[in-house]
């Protein structure tokens, strides 16, 4: 099932809202409370956040839909570091990065990563950064996999509730894991 990738448009704001909202719940159902679930998909993930990003010209969002009928399946978000600790000139932020269950074992967490790489450098980046809840294990080993390491830990809010977070960074020269 290869999906379709493709950089988001003004009009992808609610698809991308859509999935951000369905692969939060699904990844973190039975790890962290409804409540928190809620408020964080609420506060971080409305319409209006991906329209800001999709807007904004140092941000690339990229939108995954699926071959068949181009539902919503992934997307990832590039953006300007935010509270990921030591920020170096040449950073970016991979924001975001989820696919929904059905895509699992595709490969297109593999393909939003190899995407992201190739957009960050084309902006000129240098390395990437991101978060991830520490006991989302499937998560650090992907991460780990696609060639980052953890550079500090953090903690993250959300919804009420902090959590303990792992920061990962991965220098953007020479070629993208996949």
């Amino acid at each position: 099932m290869p999906c379709r990738l493709r950089r988001a448009e003004a009009g992808d704001a609610p698809a991308l809202s859509l999935v951000a909202a369905a692969s939060f719940l699904e990844t973190f159902a039975g790890t962290l409370s409804g409540d928190d679930i809620v408020a964080h998909v609420t506060n971080k993930s409305a319409p209006a956040m991906f329209a800001r990003w999709i807007a904004d010209p140092v941000s690339i969002a990229t939108l995954a839909t699926h071959p068949d009928g181009d539902a919503p399946v992934g997307y990832t978000v590039l953006t300007t570091p935010d509270a990921v600790g030591d920020i170096m000139p040449g950073d970016i932020e991979l924001r975001r990065i989820y696919t929904l269950s059905t895509a699992r074992g595709t490969g297109l967490g593999s393909a939003l990563m190899d995407r992201a790489i190739t957009d960050a450098r084309a902006l000129g980046h240098t390395r990437m950064l991101l978060g991830v809840l520490a006991t989302n294990h499937r998560a650090c080993a992907f991460y780990e996999r696609q060639g980052f390491s953890v550079v500090a830990d953090r903690r993250f809010k959300v919804g009420a509730t902090w959590h303990d977070d792992r920061v990962y960074a991965r220098a953007l020269t020479g070629s993208s894991s996949g």
